[in-house]
């Protein structure tokens, strides 16, 4: 299951009651805008207790189309990678 920032707000609201749902989506696309600022100019993002982010360039290679089995050539690309931290983990794992 994916969460989709309608869900995440609903979310912050039941947490924090007394803030405006206006103030909570400024703040929400806030945090998302600056971690895509960051990924864009090579720095990385950490969130504690979560993970964190890196964006990295993924070389060009020829690939096939599964459908009908023709080679295609991707070109070099970003992408972002994310590591899980080891708090993320126990929680996971119920440790």
């Amino acid at each position: 299951m994916a969460i989709v920032k309608s869900k995440l707000l609903k979310q912050l609201k039941k947490s924090y009651p007394n803030f405006n749902n206006k103030d909570l989506d400024k703040l929400v696309t806030i945090v998302l805008n600056e971690i895509k600022r960051a990924l864009r100019r090579n720095e990385g993002v950490e969130l504690r207790n979560f993970g964190s982010f890196r964006s990295k360039t993924q070389k060009s290679s020829i690939r096939r189309n599964p459908k009908t089995g023709e080679k295609v050539a991707v070109p070099e690309k970003k992408v972002v990678a994310w590591k899980m931290s080891k708090e993320m983990l126990k929680k996971i794992n119920d440790e």
